[in-house]
C-alpha cells in the first residue's frame, strides 16, 4: 500500500502539462508531469495498493498496461517516495 506522506498538502500550480508542486513538510519544491500529478491525486483520496495506482494511471492515459509501462510506473513511485510525497503504508 501506497499513501501519501503524513501531513502532506500537496500545493501546486499547473502550467500546460506539468505541475509545480510544494512540499511543504520539506520545504522544497518539484517539477512534475501529469503522471506523477495523477498517482498524487488518487492517493489523496486514501492509501492504495500498486495494483489500483498503476491499473488507474493507465487508465487516466487510456493506455495498455505491458512491462514496460509497470517499470516506469514503479520508477515514478519511487521518484515520488525519493521527494517524500508519498510512503509505503504499514
Amino acid at each position: 500500500m501506497w499513501r501519501l506522506t503524513p501531513g502532506q498538502a500537496l500545493r501546486f500550480r499547473q502550467f500546460d502539462e506539468e505541475f509545480i508542486l510544494y512540499n511543504d513538510l520539506s520545504g522544497d519544491t518539484h517539477l512534475l508531469g501529469a503522471s506523477g500529478m495523477h498517482l498524487l491525486s488518487v492517493l489523496q483520496q486514501g492509501p492504495a495498493t500498486r495494483t489500483a495506482l498503476l491499473g488507474s494511471l493507465a487508465d487516466g492515459l487510456a493506455c495498455t498496461r505491458d512491462g514496460a509501462f509497470d517499470a516506469d510506473a514503479d520508477a515514478l513511485l519511487a521518484t515520488l517516495a525519493g521527494y517524500f510525497l508519498i510512503e509505503h503504508a504499514a
